[in-house]
């Protein structure tokens, strides 16, 4: 093995997202924030896709720290909305940021429309020694007709995954993050960092 412990940085400034990250991963992968090295610059979202913005963050915390970085992005697109809110999900209702304006400008949207479908995108960009990655997981499901559950964040509170019966609001963060979309792209991560870290 290379080292009993592998270091990586997290390149995102939502909180939500370092926490839910930070519980899925082993415990051989000591886990940076970006506050834990002082990096506080906005990081850009500006490529219009979520593959492009989750390399886009990680190129520039990759070329500001030289840490190996893991950042992704994340999407809700809506079947019957043409892919809707996608890569918008965060900003859907505008700046700044409110997950309840967004969900609520989802479920005014899906008003008469009797197909609910949706996936959950997570694209995870990983850059080791220069070396840029990307994994992708998916969660598909339905949106329900109003907010159910406390759990979670973003639009948890609307999302049925296909199989259960619950939001992943109500399932609490165990249950989501064992099958969740961010779960998914996380374990192709891990897979090659077994690889990476033993080679």
């Amino acid at each position: 093995m290379k080292s009993e412990f592998f270091e990586l940085l997290i390149a995102t400034n939502n909180q939500h997202k370092l926490e839910e990250i930070r519980k899925m991963l082993p415990n051989y992968i000591r886990i940076k924030s970006l506050s834990d090295v002082n990096f506080s610059k906005e990081l850009p979202e500006t490529s219009g896709t979520i593959p492009g913005n989750a390399l886009q963050k990680a190129r520039f915390v990759w070329n500001e720290t030289k840490i190996n970085c893991l950042s992704d992005d994340s999407g809700l697109c809506v079947t019957s909305l043409n892919g809707e809110p996608g890569v918008d999900s965060a900003i859907y209702a505008g700046l700044p940021r409110n997950d309840s304006a967004n969900n609520s400008l989802l479920l005014k949207k899906l008003e008469g429309k009797s197909d609910r479908r949706a996936e959950f995108v997570t694209v995870m960009s990983l850059i080791i020694n220069g070396q840029e990655l990307i994994f992708e997981g998916k969660i598909e499901g339905t949106i329900s007709k109003e907010p159910l559950g406390n759990s979670g964040f973003g639009y948890d509170p609307l999302f049925i995954p296909n199989g259960y019966s619950l939001t992943f609001a109500q399932m609490g963060e165990t249950e989501k993050n064992n099958i969740s979309h961010r779960k998914n792209a996380l374990n192709k991560v891990l897979a090659f960092l077994k690889v990476f870290n033993n080679q």
